[in-house]
């Protein structure tokens, strides 16, 4: 089967959803299929300038690049549109079919005045309408979780096409390690080199990560004296300023930004990961660390318990004391922690590419065959 697929702009720096069509991408020909990666061009915003505004890139997103894309799919049995909100590129007649993945409708139900964390500016309210016109006219739209599903079928009134639930696979062979690779990966990291513990928080400062709560269970752990590792992006000075007045700047280590392989230690090592978000789309970080034999500690809203499998132990996303005696509980009873670890390994082999990929190919199959 030839397969096109649909990344994202380069210059919007998605990571994930980039990650998310290499995955697929490589999932795909490892299944022996035929697949272009394509994107949108950069043409008026190249990579390099970050001063530019962010609106020159939607001259080469939603004027320059529809045609082009057009062109690349000319040939294939199938287009994937990797991410959702590249949805505009699915034209309105097409003798091709089109799949469109959909992580979460966050924005567009920000966009309808809905309290997700995610508010929409006058021009956003306008790029979500589109969005969801695009999923209209895509022939299947696969979800990532079942939670992302009900949105879309509350969503897209009238959708005559199919729907399916993909759930998203691991992006990285992510493993327990040996004691001594963990701690050699770490030396790095200054303020690990110690043997002293710690949990582990792996996200951003957007406002439904609920970082917050994050820094609020760390200090309502009285009963702990470990540390906590920030991975990704550095707190702002919003949360600074909080960590600050909760007296925990000096038992916080920030690691930015880190590669997959530091990334995979830091979950080996972790006593527990948090993840106390008020809203995601599947919420990768959860299988992640549960690959790596780490135990999760995360919200009680929807996708969480689906995509942990419930190997994990579930907290209101704003209760700041369950979330630090679930931390006390891990440090203090081995056989809980053990246990976690246990249901969470068997839980995060459920997430294999070829597993995603057999899925896709299926979906594939029933569309170009209608």
């Amino acid at each position: 089967m030839k397969v096109v697929l649909i990344a994202n702009y380069a210059a919007d720096r998605q990571e994930s959803m980039l990650r998310y069509a290499c995955l697929l991408r490589d999932g795909l020909a490892m299944a022996g299929h035929e697949v272009t990666l394509t994107a949108p061009r950069q043409t008026f915003r190249q990579a390099g300038p970050q001063g530019l505004p962010k609106w020159i890139g939607y001259i080469d997103k939603y004027l320059l690049s529809p045609r082009e894309l057009e062109r690349a799919a000319r040939g294939a049995d199938v287009v994937h549109v990797c991410d959702h909100a590249n949805s505009v590129y699915v034209p309105a007649k097409s003798t091709i079919p089109y799949v469109a993945t959909c992580h979460d409708l966050l924005a567009v139900r920000g966009a309808l005045g809905e309290d997700t964390d995610s508010p929409a500016s006058f021009m956003g309210v306008h790029l979500q309408r589109a969005i969801v016109a695009g999923l209209h006219r895509a022939h299947a739209v696969a979800c990532v979780s079942q939670a992302t599903l009900k949105d879309v079928q509350r969503l897209l009134n009238g959708y005559s096409g199919k729907l399916a639930v993909v759930p998203n696979a691991v992006n990285y062979p992510y493993r327990r390690l040996d004691v001594e690779t963990v701690q050699s990966r770490l030396e790095a990291v200054e303020a690990l080199r110690t043997s002293e513990p710690y949990v582990l928080h792996v996200g951003s400062n957007l406002r439904r990560k609920n970082r917050g709560c994050v820094l609020r269970a760390f200090a309502a752990a009285t009963n702990w004296d470990g540390l906590l590792v920030i991975a990704g992006t550095p707190l702002d000075d919003e949360l600074r300023d909080l960590a600050t007045r909760l007296g925990l700047l000096n038992r916080i280590v920030e690691v930015e930004r880190p590669d997959n392989e530091t990334l995979e230690a830091l979950y080996n090592g972790a006593l527990a990961m948090l993840f106390p978000s008020h809203f995601e789309g599947f919420g990768w970080p959860l299988i992640e660390a549960q690959a790596c034999g780490c135990p999760v500690i995360c919200s009680d809203r929807e996708p969480m318990p689906e995509v942990t499998g419930n190997a994990a132990i579930l907290c209101d996303a704003d209760d700041a004391p369950a979330f630090a005696r679930a931390i006390v509980e891990l440090a203090e009873n081995d056989s809980r922690r053990t246990q976690l670890v246990a249901e969470g390994l068997q839980n995060a082999a459920r997430y294999d590419t070829a597993t995603m990929t057999r899925r896709f190919v299926e979906l594939y199959e029933q569309i170009a065959g209608a």
